[in-house]
């Protein structure tokens, strides 16, 4: 038997560091969380702002952090259950919706700091990049994807490309958007296509291949059921994304229906506007030193004894006897 070498002795246990909690989960690549929040010290407190994006099975999550000493702090969000109030009411987790999750994270976030920055206003597929005017730059923010996979096409670069069409510089290249390819060694961009994925094209391309063959006409009430039954069809989709684009650039701080409840219900009678929640008790009440006095006395007089002092006085000439 040959020489075989022993790499994990004792000793490499002994060194062995576990990974954070988080890490562990898969929730948080520090190795990247590092390099998104270190700030040169020549800028003080300065922070880094990052534009973290998530993706749910339910919703798109985007959101504006900044990194404290000890925690992060949120300064604006967006999220794709909020699309029902603009007019999307179906598709809340295909990129179309992930363009507009971005869209609308960026006019609140502009609108928080006073911004005068419009963004690119003609949605045509090609990239875009905000430039600074007048005394105030616009506000820049760094992509943190967390552990998501940046395949091209990916729904994460949909937030980005509204969050920079909103008026958001977000340092980006166009390769991951969708029509991107390499050829040669060279990379080469389709607005075109993108521009079909902005407005839903590629969802009302499928839904027409469906509806057109005769051996997935099943698949038709699986996958779009709740489409037909809101009435709309694949030549809807464009004018709907597009009305809610609009939208979301004339308020981008619309409230919620009184009917709606949250997680994607519906309430059965509508919320009063001017009801408070009550206030919840967790265990009593802190009594106050008059309250605790007189609780005290209320026990001594329930033995029989009068008073405090009487009773001081009886039990010193008690003892002197």
């Amino acid at each position: 038997m040959g020489f075989v070498k022993v790499v994990k002795t004792p000793a490499y246990y002994k060194r062995f560091q576990v990974r954070f909690k988080r890490r562990r989960e898969a929730k948080t690549d520090y190795y990247a969380r590092q390099r998104l929040i270190v700030q040169d010290k020549n800028k003080y407190k300065t922070p880094k702002y990052r534009l973290v994006v998530r993706v749910t099975n339910r919703d798109i999550i985007a959101q504006i952090f900044a990194a404290d000493l000890s925690h992060d702090v949120c300064l604006a969000s967006a999220y794709s259950h909020e699309l029902p109030r603009y007019g999307i009411s179906l598709g809340l987790t295909n990129y179309a919706a992930a363009y507009a999750t971005g869209l609308l994270l960026a006019r609140r976030i502009n609108k928080k700091f006073t911004l005068n920055y419009e963004g690119n206003t003609e949605i045509d597929g090609n990239d875009y990049n905000v430039e600074p005017e007048g005394d105030k730059k616009p506000f820049k923010a760094l992509l943190d994807v967390g552990l998501a996979r940046t395949t091209t096409g990916a729904r994460i670069f949909g937030v980005l490309k509204g969050a920079c069409d909103g008026g958001i510089d977000v340092p980006h290249k166009d390769r991951r958007f969708p029509g991107s390819k390499r050829a040669d060694g060279e990379w080469s961009s389709d607005p075109e296509v993108h521009r079909k994925y902005i407005f839903g094209g590629h969802v009302a391309d499928w839904l027409r291949q469906v509806q057109d063959d005769e051996e997935r006409k099943s698949q038709v009430k699986q996958q779009f059921s709740r489409y037909i039954e809101a009435g709309i069809s694949a030549d809807d989709l464009e004018s709907i994304y597009a009305a809610a684009h609009k939208a979301i650039r004339a308020d981008p701080s619309k409230k919620r229906d009184a009917m709606d409840l949250g997680y994607f219900q519906k309430r059965e009678t509508a919320k009063d506007p001017k009801h408070t929640p009550e206030k919840r008790s967790y265990g009593p009440a802190k009594l106050s030193a008059a309250q605790r006095y007189g609780r005290i006395k209320q026990k001594l007089q329930a033995k029989g004894v009068v008073s405090l002092k009487a009773q001081r006085e009886a039990d010193a000439a008690a003892i002197k006897a």
